[in-house]
């Protein structure tokens, strides 16, 4: 079997699994990283929305054998580390999940990873890019959570940018 060597929070790792196995399936069943979730494995729900060398991506539709060694990928887990200590809130959280927490997103929670982590993809991409999230920005999310809590999701947000 093929050896896949990448980065995953942080940390570089090594896996015996074939190049067509999807980075979901690494991540949950052979490195018991559990924060992305599956929802639908084809790209649509976006409950596994994890980053990789920064930028969103859903690891249900990306085969294990895309990644190269230097290819960083992070999940919810490590999410907090992406940013300077001295910006953590009190529980040790990357400033977005401070947010969620704040406002009360969750309610069943199964899709807030995935949530947090396009939402630090967009707040980052916007304030690379030198602006401020707007309405237009929150619309190009497409997570889907089944709760329905959106009108939350989009506060906390809003309130996140504002920490980061």
């Amino acid at each position: 079997m093929p050896e896949q060597t990448f980065i995953v929070n942080g940390e570089r790792v090594t896996v015996d699994v074939e190049d067509d196995v999807r980075v979901l399936w690494v991540l949950r069943d052979l490195l018991g990283i559990t924060g992305p979730k599956y929802g639908c494995g084809i790209n649509v729900c976006k409950a596994c929305t994890s980053h990789i060398n920064g930028k969103a991506f859903n690891p249900c539709a990306v085969p294990v054998g895309r990644l190269g060694a230097d290819d960083e990928v992070t999940t919810i887990e490590g999410l907090p580390d992406q940013v300077d200590p001295a910006q953590r809130g009190d529980n040790g959280l990357h400033p977005m999940q401070e947010a969620w927490l704040d406002r009360d997103v969750a309610q069943c929670g199964y899709c807030q990873p995935g949530q947090i982590m396009a939402a630090v993809a967009l707040v980052n991409k916007v304030a690379a890019s030198g602006g401020r999230i707007t309405d237009a920005d929150l619309d190009t999310i497409r997570n889907i959570c089944r709760c329905g809590t959106y009108t939350r999701i989009r506060e906390a947000i809003r309130d996140g940018a504002s920490r980061m």
